[in-house]
């Protein structure tokens, strides 16, 4: 979490900055939704795909595929007056993991995108949330195509914490985007909440 200090003068409530990761598997859309939504143009650490990736990346379902990220997608998006959001793309990959533990710290919480066409793929995201406690919503990005399940199925087949969201969404559409984001951000603000009067009580 980043917070931006205005001119005290001013008479402005401080400017906020929340840290959101947005995570899933390889080929979910994490650069997409990165990009959909970002104000500034956004930072892309995207390579083409190698023959030697090949032996590595598993590319079923996703075989239009050209780039891959291996390091991380940057990008920034107003909610508010006062609250913006910095997005941090994580890559897709297993061997790129170690990176994860940096990207998360200080995070709010993290966005999962799901793809039903490769469901298992998003299933190390989750795990990896759950295990650190750090709030996430699943976004279940409606490919073309794909099969169409809804919300209750899709946190069944992934065995998630009770009441941990899961939406519906178009990564290539802002308001989509943007309305993920805002669900995830009220979703982590109640979990925050609810850990800070426990440890109170």
């Amino acid at each position: 979490m980043v917070s931006e200090n205005s001119d005290a003068q001013d008479g402005e409530p401080t400017a906020l900055a929340l840290k959101i990761l947005v995570a899933g598997g390889f080929g979910v859309g994490k650069t997409t939704l990165v990009g959909a939504v970002s104000e500034i143009r956004p930072l892309r650490t995207e390579e083409l795909l190698s023959e030697a990736g090949q032996l590595v990346d598993d590319t079923d379902g996703v075989d239009q595929k050209v780039t891959t990220t291996v390091a991380m997608d940057f990008g920034r998006i107003t909610i508010r007056s006062g609250l913006s959001l910095y997005l941090f793309g994580t890559p897709g990959q297993d061997r790129f993991w170690f990176l994860w533990d940096e990207l998360s710290q200080g995070a709010l919480g993290a966005v999962v995108l799901a793809d039903t066409r490769r469901l298992e793929d998003c299933f190390p995201a989750v795990d990896y949330f759950e295990h650190r406690h750090i709030p996430f919503v699943v976004a279940v990005n409606c490919f073309a195509g794909a099969r169409s399940y809804g919300a209750h199925d899709v946190s069944r087949a992934l065995d998630l914490d009770q009441g941990t969201p899961v939406v519906l969404c178009d990564a290539r559409d802002r308001d989509s985007g943007k309305e993920v984001l805002i669900r995830l951000v009220e979703y982590a603000g109640r979990m925050h909440t609810a850990r800070l009067l426990d440890s109170v009580g």
